[in-house]
């Protein structure tokens, strides 16, 4: 049998009456579903893991039931295996969980009678780098962000594209983000809406004391370093919005579109504008 990984948001009473359906559905079809840990406490009669080691079971589909920032770690998980993912929503603003639970077997129908289309999202690649000494490496779906942890006062940041210096500035702090990510952190501090074929980064700048400073559009394949030039009292860089990291005075932070890529499964014909006009209001009078 064809395995299919099973992630669930924590603490849903939902998923009480919707694993235990699901499990049985998915071994009606011949496939042999494995949970993650979360998952688990909901039902018994499916192995569960440790999310991190799914991967290592080469499931031929992940479903994810949650929300967008459920799926953000899910996708990081799965960066490397390129496995695809059925995101259903049981979360509040569902920008990137499109299914409901309403539509999740007809989905999954959908997906059997390869009926299915993949939605390809880029990532970015980004890592910490201290005195020419690599620290430590990230794979992220919507941004990375360079941002001041505690007192009001402002830091000081610098950014280079393709080895060359773009602006010094003070700010509250700085976000990079993929076409995916332009809809989240980069939105709500003032940056352009990206469509997710556009093969592009997004560079805004938070809360900056200049007037003239305003958010950049540059290549997919440029290279980026953002640079820690002066901090007030401590600066962090946060990854999707989910891990963070200390940095110290002089760290760079360099940023790459990444190798690998997040496939999201689609059975509507729903447009890109079609969820901004849904979840966001755009356009609307």
């Amino acid at each position: 049998m064809e395995r299919v990984a099973i992630v669930s948001k924590p603490q849903q009473k939902e998923l009480a009456n919707v694993l235990p359906t699901l499990i049985e559905w998915l071994r009606a079809h011949g496939m042999e579903p494995i949970l993650d840990s979360e998952s688990a406490a909901y039902a018994e009669s499916a192995p569960a893991v440790p999310r991190v080691q799914l991967p290592t079971h080469h499931p031929r589909l992940v479903i994810m039931l949650g929300g967008d920032g459920t799926l953000l770690s899910v996708a990081r998980i799965f960066a490397a295996t390129g496995t695809p993912i059925l995101s259903v929503n049981l979360g509040h603003l569902g920008f990137l969980t499109e299914v409901s639970l309403g539509e999740l077997y007809s989905t999954l129908e959908g997906w059997l009678a390869r009926r299915h289309q993949i939605d390809q999202r880029a990532m970015l690649h980004a890592s910490q780098w201290r005195n020419g000494e690599r620290l430590a490496v990230f794979e992220a779906l919507n941004d990375v962000v360079l941002s001041k942890a505690s007192i009001a006062r402002m830091g000081e940041f610098t950014i280079e594209l393709d080895g060359r210096t773009a602006a010094s500035f003070r700010a509250d702090g700085l976000i990079v983000a993929t076409p995916t990510g332009s809809t989240a952190y980069n939105l709500s501090a003032n940056g352009p809406i990206v469509t997710p074929d556009v093969d592009a980064m997004v560079i805004t700048p938070i809360c900056p004391h200049l007037l003239t400073l305003r958010p950049m559009v540059v290549r997919g394949d440029a290279s980026l370093t953002l640079r820690v030039a002066g901090v007030p009292d401590q600066t962090i860089l946060t990854v999707d919005g989910q891990r963070a990291i200390e940095l110290h005075l002089g760290d760079e932070v360099r940023c790459r579109r990444s190798r690998h890529t997040v496939n999201l499964v689609r059975i509507r014909q729903s447009t890109f504008f079609d969820v901004l006009r849904s979840k966001l209001s755009w356009g609307e009078r």
